[in-house]
């Protein structure tokens, strides 16, 4: 979305890439090669680093994104069912803490079932893009959509400022954020169901309305969203046994922390695998689109991914550029100048976060593998693509390694480096 966020991830890029000097016996930052890691890999090995994690960026689009405020009123919102029409799903149905805030699911399920794998919310607001298509340039934006999904939270936008503006305490708490709530009192004016989705009596409700009246219930609207995303970037990632064990080498000692098995994982990961191409810096994820040449679930019509998430980006009412994004005429350059057709997006999707691993699966866009040797195997064998072109090349790996690359992504599980009472409903 900003600018500065571009620069933010080309810089975790080059850090990730870029070799030691020739002739150097010791990687940036002052640490001695250590046993059987040459300087080269321990420089690799600093950029997965959790210890290179930078601060998170402010989101020009949110003003109030790192307000206290907010964040309490987000971290409610998380967990209030009320926000689904049926009165049992919210949020944490398909971002449950325990599971990384991920659902165990191959698709998600909330009032029926959805289209597309749950993704992580942990450290997801270091991401410019969202959903798997990055249909949505920011995390508030993005907050919106389950909402008023007819197969997610089924809700909409004006029973969720009748909320709001009803419930005293959510009343309280947004007016401390983002002022007096508009007097949404009359439901002529103000239906108690209506929004600009696929059910009919909603929709032709929204219609009705004065587009004054429908202004102010989008600016509500939109403010929900920018209270969910203060919540959601509270959740950064915690550091695993993987980055104790880097700790350990920058600090000189080669420990047992990882095992022989683990070491090896790790070396074929950081070199003949080629995970770090796009499992990189300290979240690997370098947060691109790529056809990695997943298969298209049975009896589903083949997934653009990219090349339509993008059109929609553009589109969306709540982007960057448009009346309720608090950012400047400068701030919204990620948007403005994404590329917005080529083979490269056919059926690309978003390279997630490899943290926590074990608790996320299954894994890919429709949850296509359910083991994480389902993923290893596809990777080796690098399968053509059935729409556009995979970027993956064969990797002639043997069962042996591929068990010890997945060994090694065992050690990055981690809970969020967070407040306990972060990942529990607001009382």
């Amino acid at each position: 979305m900003a600018a500065a966020r571009v620069l933010l991830l080309a810089a975790l890029l080059l850090v990730a890439a870029a070799p030691m000097a020739h002739g150097a016996d010791v990687p940036a930052g002052g640490a001695k090669v250590v046993g059987e890691w040459t300087a080269d890999q321990v420089h690799v090995l600093k950029s997965l680093w959790i210890g290179t994690l930078p601060k998170l960026r402010p989101d020009p689009s949110n003003r109030v994104a790192d307000d206290p405020r907010a964040q309490k009123l987000g971290h409610r919102l998380f967990f209030d069912k009320r926000l689904g029409a049926s009165g049992w799903v919210s949020c944490a149905t398909c971002h449950k803490p325990e599971l990384a805030f991920t659902d165990g699911l191959k698709i998600a399920h909330g009032v029926t079932t959805a289209t597309r794998n749950t993704m992580t919310l942990i450290g997801a607001s270091y991401g410019s893009f969202f959903f798997w298509d990055g249909r949505k340039d920011s995390q508030w934006s993005q907050a919106l959509g389950p909402l008023e999904n007819p197969l997610e939270q089924a809700g909409t936008r004006t029973a969720f400022a009748h909320l709001i503006a009803d419930d005293p305490i959510y009343r309280a708490e947004y007016e401390s954020v983002f002022g007096p709530m508009p007097d949404i009192s009359d439901y002529r004016r103000f239906p108690p169901a209506a929004a600009p989705v696929e059910d009919a009596i909603s929709r032709e409700a929204w219609r009705n309305m004065k587009n004054a009246d429908r202004e102010v219930i989008d600016r509500i609207f939109a403010n929900i969203g920018k209270a969910l995303e203060a919540y959601e970037r509270l959740l950064v990632p915690g550091p695993s046994r993987f980055d104790r064990y880097v700790a350990a080498l920058l600090d000189g000692r080669d420990t047992d922390i990882l095992t022989a098995k683990e070491k090896a994982g790790l070396k074929l990961f950081i070199g003949p695998a080629h995970c770090t191409r796009c499992h990189n810096g300290p979240q690997f994820t370098n947060f691109g689109f790529h056809n990695t040449g997943v298969p298209v679930p049975v009896g589903e019509p083949p997934d653009w991914g990219r090349l339509r998430g993008i059109q929609e980006a553009f589109t969306d009412l709540f982007n960057c550029t448009e009346r309720f994004s608090d950012a400047g005429i400068h701030d919204c350059d990620e948007l403005t100048f994404a590329k917005a057709d080529g083979s490269e997006l056919v059926a690309a999707f978003k390279v997630p976060t490899l943290r926590n691993v074990s608790l996320t699966g299954p894994y890919m866009h429709a949850g296509q593998f359910g083991m994480l040797d389902e993923v290893l195997d596809h990777y080796n064998a690098a399968p053509s693509a059935l729409l556009g072109d995979s970027e993956l090349e064969p990797l002639f790996l043997e069962p042996a390694q591929l068990e010890t690359i997945k060994a090694f992504l065992l050690t990055l599980d981690s809970p969020p480096a967070v407040d306990p009472t972060l990942l529990q409903p607001l009382k």
